[in-house]
Parts: C-alpha cells; structure tokens; sequence
C-alpha cells in the first residue's frame, strides 16, 4: 500500500515541476534566510510567498487589495472595545498579562506563559487574558472575534523577524511537535515533511509545495473565501491525507505549530498572507 502511495505522489511531484517557473523560488529571486539555529533542518529558510506567482504577490503586497486587511481593520476595532465584569479591553490588559508588548507579540507565538503552565498560541492567551484578566468570555476559535483580533495583533508586528523561543520551559512542547512533523499519519501514510521538507519547490495535484512556514498567518486563502488560522491548515493538511482532524487548540496542534513557528525563525511576518 505505502509503495504504490509513494509512486503515485512521485508522479504528481514529476508532472507538476514543469508547471514551477515564474515563481522567486525558481527564479533565484526569493529571499534566502539562513537559519541562525543548528537544529534547524532546513539549510535555506524561505517564506510561502516566494513560492507564489505574481497575481497571488501582488494581492498580498497591496493593502487595498488584500482581503485579508478587511479582518485586521475589523480586530483593530475590538482591540480598544471595553468587554467583561472588570470593565476592561485587551488593549488596557494585554502587555501586563501576556508579558510581551502588543507590537511584538505577532513575531514571538507560540510561546510559554508562566500563569498558564504551559506553551501558549496567539489564541489561547487571548483567551487566557480575556477570561483571567477581563472577565470575559473566551473567544470561539475560527469565528470572526477571534480572527480578527490575532491577525490584528499579528499584523501590528509586520516587518519583524519571527523569534519563537523553544528552550526552558517550552522545550518539551518542541520537541512533540517535532515528533509529530516527522510522524506518518492516515491512509497516505503521509507526514508534514514529506511535503514540506523533501519536496518544497514541486507541485502537488494544482498547488505548489512550500516549506510550511506560518509567518504569514492568520492567512486569507481564495479556496477558503476568507481567513484562517493556522490550526484550520492543520486539518485541512489532515483531510488530505486522510488523518483523523483534531479539535482547534488541541495539545498536539500547539506543538506542532510551536515547532513549524520555529522552524522559520528569522523570516519576517507578513500577516494576512494571501494564498490559493
């Protein structure tokens, strides 16, 4: 079964490599960060959008154009919007219950919180903040509070080098989520690095491979007709290969990005990305 799933996948990767110019990767263009960490994997650290051609860059690169900015004007609104029984907004909360200042938080997650015992992602010390700070209830992942307020938070730090700390405390959730990108799961018997990784630069069915980097998210994809976050690509990279999908904020998925997050350490953020 592996053996015929292997060839198969070969054969998408072949036929599609023909179809790669025009982009910066394949045109020696893209922006080439060398991996200040020598445990990083990767010898060359390259964001998604230098996988992308010019109709999908451009998108991103022009405020005006990109769908995802209508999000981040939208968490800009709530970021001041007084919620909870303690009469308080997360923009009054936030650098005091977090730890980290609001225009630097988007470089930095995921990452360990003291108050919570454990690795946190962007979302889940919304949450945390809003519900021990606030008094308010938590945001619901993936509806229209939550996404706006992480791409918001996110785009603030546009520009800055992703600089996620995996050491200390945090380094036992890094190293599961390093277990879990090399792991196989589901009927493909596929893992995050057999894309990601191995066949970074080819294509697959109609998309092309990237090496998986988040920096750009909370993403607005055209398949999905709006924005996302980074643990809705986790699933949907599940359904793909036929794994069993876990629920936002699970264990797992906090490793994973902890480790993916890491793993491009150095590129800059570029929240709201655009993809296909």
């Amino acid at each position: 079964m592996f053996k015929k799933v292997t060839l198969t996948l070969a054969g998408l990767l072949v036929a599609g490599s023909a179809l790669a110019a025009g982009t910066p990767y394949h045109d020696g263009t893209a922006t080439v960060v060398e991996p200040s960490d020598s445990r990083n994997p990767l010898g060359e650290v390259i964001s998604g959008i230098d996988f992308r051609k010019d109709m999908i860059r451009d998108m991103q690169a022009d405020e005006f154009e990109n769908p995802g900015m209508l999000t981040v004007e939208y968490g800009e609104g709530i970021w001041d919007q007084v919620d909870g029984s303690k009469g308080l907004s997360l923009a009054q909360v936030w650098e005091e219950c977090s730890g980290v200042a609001a225009d630097v938080a988007g470089a930095v997650y995921p990452r360990y919180h003291d108050g919570a015992g454990k690795v946190l992602t962007l979302e889940q010390q919304i949450n945390y903040c809003r519900e021990t700070a606030m008094g308010a209830k938590p945001y619901k992942w993936e509806k229209a509070d939550m996404l706006g307020m992480t791409a918001y938070i996110r785009y603030l730090a546009n520009g800055s080098p992703i600089n996620v700390d995996v050491d200390g405390p945090a380094n036992a959730t890094f190293q599961k989520g390093e277990a879990l990108f090399y792991e196989r799961v589901g009927q493909l018997d596929m893992s995050c690095a057999h894309c990601h990784e191995d066949n970074y630069g080819n294509y697959i069915r109609a998309d092309m491979l990237s090496q998986g980097h988040i920096n750009g998210f909370p993403t607005y994809r055209v398949k999905w007709n709006g924005i996302g976050s980074t643990h809705r690509r986790f699933r949907g990279c599940n359904d793909n290969i036929r794994a069993t999908k876990l629920p936002y904020g699970h264990e797992d998925y906090v490793a994973l990005e902890l480790y993916i997050a890491w793993r491009g350490n150095g590129l800059t953020v570029e929240t709201p990305a655009v993809r296909q």
